[in-house]
């Protein structure tokens, strides 16, 4: 399985980019993993916040291919812990999946389209987050996942 992390507008601070890198590295000894982003929209003022969940939905929709498994970063989705997160991607990878995806959306959130396709959600906290460190929890996140599968002292109990 491969896992793939799509967001919406680039990383701009250093430091929070550093901490995405790190992780990103270390989950390359576990499994195949993709950062992409999708640049912030242009003309923003002129657009509703409805038109702009609308476009930023249809540039997501494009980042999917048919057999993939879309999970959204949602306020409203399914909480973990740490070590039922690893069992979900550990029964994900099971299942014989190819690509599970999560999206963290843009500021006003997803379009209806997102959600349609959506075969999940997930949320990190009742807290908001802002979208820049939301990058770096998820995907500590999913690095913690993978060394409690492997037994590895990173996570404590």
């Amino acid at each position: 399985m491969q896992i793939k992390l799509i967001a919406v507008g680039k990383t701009d601070s250093r430091a929070i980019q550093e901490l995405i890198e790190e992780y990103v590295k270390r989950l390359g000894f576990y499994i195949k993993f993709d950062f992409e982003i999708i640049p912030d929209l242009k003309n923003t003022k002129s657009l509703s916040e409805s038109n702009q969940k609308e476009k930023e939905g249809e540039l997501i929709l494009k980042k999917l291919q048919s057999a993939d498994e879309l999970i959204l970063l949602d306020e409203n989705g399914k909480q973990f812990s740490s070590v039922d997160f690893s069992e979900y991607l550990q029964k994900k990878m099971n299942s014989g999946l190819k690509q599970l995806v999560f999206v963290i959306g843009g500021p006003y959130g997803f379009s209806d389209a997102i959600y349609q396709r959506a075969n999940g959600k997930v949320s990190l906290s009742k807290m908001t987050f802002s979208h820049q460190m939301v990058r770096v929890f998820f995907i500590e996140q999913i690095y913690r996942a993978f060394t409690i599968l492997k037994n590895e002292p990173y996570h404590h109990q």
